[in-house]
């Protein structure tokens, strides 16, 4: 009886994580959502003040599963809550699969200006390796970028 009890318990417990979780997954209107605003954010207030704040862990520009993130045009990382990307050039980094998802984003971000990239990569939350699509726009020098992992129904 015991189990049975502890079993269900624990089921219902995976199953309110689950949901949870789910609640903190971004959008891809969110994604594109918080690139405006960042766009915005650096028109207002400059390029170091906009790149400060997005190097900000607990800044404006992250929420859940988003954050934003800026290239250089190089590929150099230049905004990024995590410190350790911050001058570090990833255009030759490939993803998990192999794809070389920044050269990607360079070359939209060259030709179209905006638009969105899929590759695979590490979700901070779930610590998995996860399909993911990111906005990006260019702006002067500057590839600003959000992306999502997708759910399940996105793939």
């Amino acid at each position: 009886m015991f189990r049975k009890v502890f079993g269900m318990l624990f089921v219902v417990i995976l199953a309110v994580v689950g949901l949870a979780y789910a609640g903190e997954r971004g959008t891809p209107e969110e994604a594109k959502m918080m690139v405006e605003k960042a766009v915005a954010y650096l028109n207002e207030h400059g390029k170091d003040k906009a790149l400060a704040e997005f190097n900000k862990p607990d800044g404006m520009f992250v929420k859940g599963d988003l954050y934003v993130f800026a290239y250089d045009m190089d590929g150099v990382m230049v905004g990024h809550p995590n410190p350790k990307l911050i001058g570090v050039n990833l255009l030759d980094k490939p993803d998990s699969n192999g794809k070389l998802f920044r050269k990607e984003i360079n070359e939209l971000a060259k030709t179209k200006g905006s638009g969105w990239v899929d590759y695979t990569y590490l979700n901070p939350l779930s610590k998995q390796e996860e399909p993911k699509t990111t906005y990006i726009q260019k702006v002067d020098d500057l590839i600003i970028c959000c992306g999502v992992y997708k759910v399940p129904e996105d793939r």
